[in-house]
């Protein structure tokens, strides 16, 4: 196991750089997003002004305080509290997420499905997972909201944070097909199945 420090924008080789188990930091900017946010930017042909190109974004609709403009929030917002959501709700959009704007990490909670891993695979990316219950810890890693975009849909909202030390995060999934999710997945059922067997059960 590898530990990465990455400063996005990122580019595809860094990212193939990347294999399950390893742990990234990560550096510079991170880009908030949510259901809502991905349906009207792809069901509803919404386009957003801010450059997604070689970013990492979070699964989050972070708890915000609206505030005067200043330079500690020149978005005129503080963050309260950036919690991450669970991913899977979220699967159809990795694929046109990562063709059309240029996203190269995905970062939430429990995983993602085979969609994504082929995403990663032909496009180049990368699921970091984070551990559930842990935003306040994330929100001491967001130094400031530099950004919002689509604020009509707050808090699912496409923010922009600047970060600083944000991690380390584990690679869950990988651009080589490996994901831990599915490794998870895999052995809870073998171990299910040998349970089932001792004790001559039958599904």
């Amino acid at each position: 196991m590898t530990h990465h420090n990455l400063a996005t924008p990122v580019i595809e080789e860094q990212i193939r750089a990347l294999k399950v188990g390893d742990t990234v930091t990560l550096e510079r900017t991170l880009c908030g997003i949510r259901d809502a946010t991905l349906i009207h930017m792809f069901d509803h042909g919404r386009r957003t002004r801010l450059d997604l190109k070689g970013q990492a974004v979070i699964h989050t609709a972070p708890n915000v305080r609206k505030v005067d403009v200043s330079p500690a929030n020149p978005a005129g917002y503080e963050p309260l509290c950036v919690g991450t959501t669970t991913s899977m709700r979220m699967e159809r959009f990795t694929r046109p997420l990562m063709e059309r704007e240029g996203v190269r990490i995905l970062i939430g909670k429990g995983g993602m499905g085979q969609g994504t891993l082929d995403a990663f695979r032909d496009l180049g990316g990368a699921y970091l997972a984070i551990v559930g219950g842990a935003a306040a810890l994330e929100t001491t890693w967001i130094e400031a909201i530099e950004d919002v975009d689509m604020d009509d849909l707050n808090p699912e909202s496409l923010w922009r944070f600047r970060i600083r030390g944000f991690g380390p995060l584990l690679v869950g999934m990988d651009a080589h097909g490996g994901s831990l999710f599915a490794q998870v997945a895999t052995d809870v059922a073998a171990r299910r199945a040998a349970v089932l067997a001792k004790i001559g059960a039958t599904e």
